[in-house]
């Protein structure tokens, strides 16, 4: 499970570097835009609600290809929601800190969009079911998260290590993701009851980030606050950590510079009325 108090902290603490080394993080919401707009080009009023909303960074960009749209940003730390109100304002935005899992949302809206933020729920399928019930008519949920081949270097590195130091080598470093198709049936799972006569749809990409070093990939991930909230005792220990990055420099490197998989699906409900 995902300690929530925790991810706001570290959230908070990184707001203000996320926007530097959030690279691929960018990526994705530039592409979520795209694949919406693909869907969603006219200019009618909208309801938008945006989950992880972070600096603002789509925030921004919808704002500004929807103008007549009314857009609610939710994010679980408040130090997120603070950049994001630096960089955009107005009355058609409106900011909101906490969980998506436990706030009670009793408006309706048009398009609910997500990026990168996902892979940080306990409990996708359920909340997905609940978000699917407060769209309008014709409404959709367009989001992207990260699959099961991210950070694959790291977790061969890390089984390596286990193994060579003969440890558990059924222990797992982070949560789980998923495939597409995983993706696309719990999509399809979890609106169902509600919209049985939905359509469902994803694809997937692969991006490629380089470091000098391990400790240079660790250090990016702190600065967007997305070191994993439930890592497992072994990553704590020293001689593991030691062994981990030996391995992980001496396999995954190209001239001279290591490199990691970021894994990133989209995936999207369009709830069709008959």
């Amino acid at each position: 499970m995902i300690d929530k108090q925790l991810l706001q902290k570290r959230f908070s603490e990184s707001a203000k570097t996320y926007d530097q080394f959030a690279n691929v993080q960018k990526k994705m919401a530039d592409c979520l835009l795209k694949q919406l707009m693909m869907k969603r080009s006219d200019s009618s009023p909208l309801h938008i609600l945006e989950i992880g909303c972070g600096t603002g960074y789509l925030t921004a960009k919808l704002s500004r290809h929807f103008q007549h749209a009314t857009i609610t940003a939710i994010d679980l730390a408040p130090g997120m929601i603070e950049i994001a109100k630096q960089r955009i304002s107005g009355k058609r935005i409106h900011f909101l800190c906490g969980d998506i899992e436990e706030m009670e949302l009793n408006d309706r809206y048009d398009l609910i969009l997500s990026n990168a933020t996902f892979q940080w729920l306990n409990h996708l399928e359920s909340t997905l079911s609940r978000l699917s019930s407060i769209l309008n008519r014709d409404g959709m949920i367009l989001f992207s998260t990260f699959g099961c081949k991210t950070f694959q270097e790291l977790h061969t590195s890390f089984q390596r290590a286990m193994q060579k130091l003969q440890l558990d080598t059924n222990a797992r470093l982070g949560q789980p993701f998923y495939t597409l198709e995983d993706l696309l049936e719990l999509c399809e799972c979890s609106v169902q009851a509600v919209h049985p006569t939905s359509t469902i749809f994803g694809t997937e990409t692969i991006e490629t980030e380089r470091f000098h070093s391990v400790k240079d990939f660790f250090t990016s991930l702190r600065k967007i606050g997305a070191t994993n909230s439930n890592k497992g005792p072994y990553f704590q220990r020293p001689s593991v950590l030691k062994e981990m990055m030996n391995i992980y420099e001496q396999d995954f490197q190209e001239n001279n510079l290591i490199f990691t998989t970021y894994h990133c699906l989209f995936a999207g409900i369009e709830c069709r009325t008959r």
